[in-house]
């Protein structure tokens, strides 16, 4: 299930920096690593144990938050045209 990761650095009380990564939907999923992509790969780790053992005593199992609602509204003609002007002054590439 897609989880909220959060990263951030911290530092230790031994003042060793780290970075510790959780997963706010999952109490106690909690890790620290030296980098920020091995925080993540042990949370993911950490991620299915947590889970793995609330199955195994029969415990449910935190559901995710529901995506946010994206509005459908029709497109502006107005910004496009401000779009259409920042490529044709140069500001951006069209490609």
């Amino acid at each position: 299930m897609p989880y909220i990761m959060a990263v951030e650095s911290v530092q230790r009380a031994d003042g060793e920096w780290v970075r510790r990564a959780w997963h706010p939907e999952l109490p106690g999923c909690v890790v620290e690593a030296p980098t920020a992509i091995e925080a993540i790969e042990r949370l993911d780790e950490e991620r299915v144990r947590y889970i793995s053992s609330r199955l195994d005593r029969g415990e449910p199992v935190p559901v995710t938050r529901a995506p946010l609602r994206v509005p459908s509204a029709p497109l502006d003609p107005h910004r496009l045209g401000f779009a259409r002007w920042l490529v044709e002054q140069g500001r951006v590439r069209d490609h």
